[in-house]
């Protein structure tokens, strides 16, 4: 299954920085998206995108997680040729993370 059928994210950056939530649409899926979307698990599947770590901060008393993934954006928004140099399309890009 894809992270979109029980999920949605937004995407934020701060220079070189990506931030990430990610929020299922039912509660009762948090237990089993903390099991799955580690952070290890995350930064394999940004391969190539997020050079540096990446951290997950748990946020059970409203049942999201935030990523903050360091050294991700080639540089930043204002030292970046990329087309999405605020990284807002990574979040679409989270969602399509395969979990079983």
């Amino acid at each position: 299954m894809k992270l979109y059928e029980i999920a949605h994210s937004r995407a934020g950056d701060k220079g070189n920085i990506l931030n990430l939530s990610l929020i299922p649409f039912d509660e009762a899926d948090y237990e089993f998206l903390s099991e799955k979307v580690t952070a290890v698990a995350v930064k394999e599947h940004f391969k190539g995108i997020v050079e540096g770590e990446v951290i997950r901060y748990e946020l059970p008393n409203i049942k999201a997680f935030n990523f903050v993934c360091y050294d991700s954006l080639l540089g930043g928004v204002t030292t970046s040729l990329a087309i999405d140099a605020h990284g807002k399309s990574l979040s679409s890009a989270l969602l399509e993370m395969e979990i079983s």
